[in-house]
């Protein structure tokens, strides 16, 4: 019980990697709020993360919506210890694009989902946490390496390994740790999202004989690092990044 009533608040926790990561919290006995735009999968994660966790639907992108998430989950469980900034991702009907193509209005769709309600998302937080408290950026592989098609979502998430320095910085008077979690690739609903139902497991395999760990991750995974970096036992780990990806950056597969 790592996390035994320490009150958290996870964006994006009703599906994938957030989900992952609301289900690890509340098995080291968190409480606390999930956030995602979509009630019925926000709904389906309230009912199986049991009493202890409530929904909000809510769209990073908007203040208010943030103002909300953060004043409804101090006054349900008061003040917040954790905070994982996890919602982002692809823009539903928004191309990620090449450089030589994404227009202006795609550019600043993706930007707003993926690095402005990053950094909106702590700063609406603070008001409402306790201090000693832990923020968890999600970031990516992608900010280490190029991946076709997603040039601006790596800009995204390079800054944000940036902003877990320069946020400790600011936060040191309080005590307020803030660090960056990057997933590699992960089994999520995302792969149902992009691909033909009988071309998801081809592609699943494909990336498995990239992973030196021989496998792709799970939500549970990411769930587990993000617990550590939630709890006290991440005391003296500050401002700096836990990747998560089976050996994809640091190992060269050569099977």
């Amino acid at each position: 019980m790592k996390l035994k009533n320490k009150v958290a608040v996870v964006t994006g926790g009703n599906s994938g990697i957030g989900f992952g990561i609301a289900e690890a919290f509340e098995s080291e006995g968190a409480i606390g709020a999930i956030v995602g735009r979509n009630q019925e999968t926000l709904s389906q994660s309230v009912a199986a993360l049991g009493e202890n966790f409530i929904g909000i639907k809510a769209d990073v992108t908007i203040m208010d919506d943030l103002d909300r998430v953060f004043k409804d989950t101090h006054e349900k469980f008061g003040k917040i210890d954790t905070v994982v900034v996890n919602a982002g991702g692809v823009v539903d009907g928004v191309d990620m694009g090449s450089v030589a193509t994404l227009s202006e209005f795609g550019y600043d769709q993706n930007m707003n989902l993926n690095l402005k309600s990053v950094y909106f998302t702590v700063q609406r937080a603070l008001p409402f946490m306790n201090d000693g408290g832990s923020i968890v950026l999600i970031g990516s592989i992608a900010g280490h390496r190029a991946f076709p098609g997603q040039s601006l979502y790596a800009g995204a998430k390079a800054a944000i390994i940036s902003f877990a320095r320069g946020f400790s910085l600011d936060l040191l008077d309080r005590k307020i740790r803030v660090n960056v979690l990057s997933p590699g690739t992960i089994d999520t609903p995302v792969f149902d999202k992009f691909l033909p139902e009988e071309q998801v497991e081809t592609v699943k395999n494909l990336w498995v004989d990239l992973i030196p760990a021989g496998r792709i991750g799970q939500p549970s995974d990411i769930g587990k690092a993000a617990v550590f970096l939630a709890s006290g036992e991440s005391s003296f780990v500050v401002g700096t990044e836990i990747i998560s990806d089976g050996g994809v950056l640091n190992i060269t597969n050569l099977k």
